[in-house]
């Protein structure tokens, strides 16, 4: 196997001797609004040489088909408008503090990136915004080294002042994983950079304007993100913010037009098999449907959820929503675990009306009677009862395990980025223990309808 090094020379010889691949189609731009189509079955995504057969995985099995050894989720990047402002909502709302930065104070001159990391675990949510344009050379000082001014300007300018520019998972070598994704598809983005101190870095286009970020560093470095950012340290004297128990992500959902050829493609050259799928067959609200499907890396420790609108339906699915408030295809909602999750959304829910996130309302009394049923033998009527009173949906999957889950609301000005905080319980609590809340999906679809339709309705008033 080739090393780091060997595999930056023939990245280098390969035709990417620039970091930034000028020929990338990622860039923003705005899309005309979508045409309705008929349901497609997700039995259209193809099994080829490049995309694995592995049907939805069971028993914890491990299907062996990664092109590159992916170890867990490693980030979240935001472009955003202003980093220091959007990440302080986040570290409010959620529990989670500062933990690293770079900006102008510590010689970036080109963005401003804020660090917000967990202290329960290894959730770590990335924002950055550009600085001035006017500042010259000032991409060389970038320590996100992908970073594009210009870029970040249009894309917040297309899909709002938050969006997710990149899905960053931990891999054994970036520039391995970058080869291997090229050489099975995947369109690159910004070529293998090593960022010193043993940190490789690169991207390929993941849908839309969204990036597939890797990074590679040696167990037990000293550095606690990316060579160039700065730890935060508190101040003498300061409390430290409560820790609200977030843990890491659970999931990550790109919301896109078409599920085949995406799905087909991302599982090409990622080599992930096929961990759950759903069509609006199955989760449908008689108004609008989805079709979905979960790709997972060999131990199923990074799950990247794919989701198209059902078109052609009475009413325009979420899904439908985003596409067109967002501007094209993008990450729609990240699920962020937590071990404790009631105790978890009482703070959460204490902080909504102080500029934290505010909670999805909870399904009719009725749906905690088949949630008793379900799974009355994992959870207390004292657990159950404070599920009600949260919104907190329950389901049960094939696995036997628990899933415990509820949605915020849009985490921005426009109806599209949302959060998901997850609980799993049972079977060891292995990743996607539980499933993906099957029974949930169809509730989880009235409640987000009704929401955008109320928003909706209210900005159509307004404008009368």
């Amino acid at each position: 196997m080739m090393n780091a090094q060997s595999h930056l020379a023939l990245a280098s010889s390969s035709g990417f001797q620039a970091h930034r691949i000028p020929n990338s189609s990622i860039r923003s731009r705005r899309l005309p609004p979508l045409r309705r189509r008929p349901l497609q079955k997700l039995t259209t995504m193809p099994h080829s040489a490049a995309t694995p057969t592995a049907a939805a995985i069971t028993g914890g099995m491990e299907k062996a088909t990664d092109r590159f050894d992916v170890m867990d989720f490693h980030h979240v990047e935001f472009w955003c408008a202003d980093a220091a402002t959007t990440a302080a909502r986040f570290s409010f709302g959620l529990g989670v503090p500062l933990a690293a930065q770079s900006d102008l104070s510590t010689g970036n001159t080109a963005h401003a990136s804020r660090l917000l990391r967990s202290r329960s675990g290894s959730l770590a949510l990335l924002f950055t915004a550009p600085h001035a344009p006017n500042v010259a050379d000032a991409e060389a000082t970038a320590s996100v080294r992908s970073f594009n001014g210009d870029a970040a300007r249009r894309f917040t300018g297309t899909h709002g002042g938050l969006a997710v520019r990149a899905v960053a998972v931990r891999v054994a070598d970036a520039a391995e994983a970058f080869v291997a994704s090229v050489h099975a598809g995947a369109r690159p983005a910004f070529a293998p950079a090593d960022l010193g101190q043993g940190f490789g870095f690169a991207e390929v286009e993941f849908s839309g304007d969204t990036v597939l970020r890797f990074v590679s560093y040696p167990d037990g470095t000293d550095v606690s993100f990316l060579p160039g950012f700065q730890d935060v340290v508190m101040s003498t004297g300061a409390a430290a913010p409560p820790d609200l128990g977030l843990t890491r992500f659970d999931h990550v959902v790109l919301n896109i037009p078409e599920l085949a050829p995406v799905a087909a493609s991302v599982a090409g050259f990622t080599g992930f098999h096929r961990f759950w799928e759903f069509t609006a067959d199955e989760v449908c609200t008689g108004e609008s449907g989805i079709n979905g499907v979960v790709l997972a890396n060999n131990s199923e420790t990074v799950l990247l959820t794919l989701v198209e609108p059902v078109l052609g339906t009475r009413l325009p699915s979420h899904v439908e929503t985003f596409l067109d408030h967002h501007g094209g295809p993008g990450v729609q909602h990240l699920a962020i675990s937590s071990d404790d999750v009631l105790a978890t959304l009482r703070e959460i829910r204490a902080r909504s009306a102080m500029g934290g996130f505010e909670l999805l309302p909870p399904p009719p009394a009725s749906y905690y009677d088949g949630a008793r049923q379900r799974a009355g033998d994992l959870l207390s009527e004292a657990q159950m009862k404070e599920c009600q009173e949260l919104g907190v949906m329950v389901d049960r999957g094939d696995d036997n395990g628990v899933i415990l889950q509820i949605f915020t609301k849009p985490a921005g000005d426009r109806p599209t980025l949302l959060l998901e905080f997850v609980q799993r319980i049972g079977c060891e609590q292995r990743p996607g223990c539980g499933g993906f809340g099957h029974r949930n999906v169809t509730d989880l679809l009235h409640s987000i309808d009704d929401n955008n339709k109320s928003t909706l309705v209210h900005a159509a008033a307004c404008l009368a």
